[in-house]
């Protein structure tokens, strides 16, 4: 007998991003019986739209518990899927229409933090997102459930090496900004045009040689006793910054 495999998203908006994602190919949805009349609308939706999917599969908690990593916030809904599928940075550069954003993260490899940096950048209207493919964590379970649906929305590319990544991005039109503690002052940067953002991994920051490839290096303008902020927070501040 088969054995059923284990759902890889779960939290209500991870899951309907997911369900309504026409690239996923969706191999089942677990729901308890208490989740599913929260989640009928999205089912109408996918029918609407001619998706093909899967039978919701009704379980008690206890039952989704013991299908998800202990402490799992799901909400009562979780979902087998196939990964999308991968991008590279030529992918990202080609769909990246107009004075498009991209964000670089070098070595950012917390899930929590991945998934609120997506989060952020699909909110402020970024155009995608580029990891090292050595270090990057899987966009699921917990990175997709703080993403809250951004992994199905922001195109996320793997690059084999990050200074590389950049020069692509430079040779078609990219201004590439680093965002470091010792940089200009972010306020003095004129945004505008094809720009990309690099954020680097908490307490090491930004590598020397991918920080050499930038055009320019910036600072945000914290005072007071703590000087840095999350990578996460620093995301949000530098992206409303940017597209403001």
């Amino acid at each position: 007998m088969k054995q059923q495999q284990k759902p890889t998203l779960y939290g209500f908006h991870a899951v309907r991003a997911a369900w309504l994602n026409p690239r996923r190919h969706v191999q089942s949805l677990w729901i308890t019986q208490e989740a599913l009349k929260g989640f009928e609308e999205t089912l109408q939706e996918g029918a609407r739209r001619n998706l093909k999917r899967p039978k919701p599969t009704i379980v008690d908690k206890r039952q989704m518990e013991k299908m998800l990593p202990q402490g799992a916030v799901h909400q009562g809904v979780a979902l087998v899927v196939d990964n999308l599928p991968e991008m590279d940075v030529q992918d990202l550069i080609i769909q990246a229409a107009g004075d498009a954003l991209i964000l670089i993260l070098d070595q950012v490899t917390d899930p929590h933090n991945v998934g609120a940096i997506i989060r952020s950048a699909s909110a402020f209207g970024a155009a995608g997102l580029i990891m090292q493919k050595k270090h990057a964590p899987e966009l699921t379970g917990v990175l997709a459930k703080t993403a809250c649906g951004g992994v199905d929305h922001l195109p996320v590319a793997l690059a084999t090496n990050l200074s590389r990544a950049i020069e692509e991005l430079q040779e078609n039109g990219f201004f590439v900004a680093g965002l470091d503690e010792r940089g200009d002052p972010l306020s003095s940067y004129k945004a505008g045009g094809r720009q990309a953002l690099v954020l680097g991994s908490e307490g090491e920051g930004i590598r020397r040689l991918v920080k050499e490839h930038c055009d320019v290096l910036l600072r945000l303008p914290t005072q007071g006793e703590i000087q840095s902020l999350n990578v996460s927070n620093a995301a949000a501040v530098a992206l409303y910054a940017l597209r403001s």
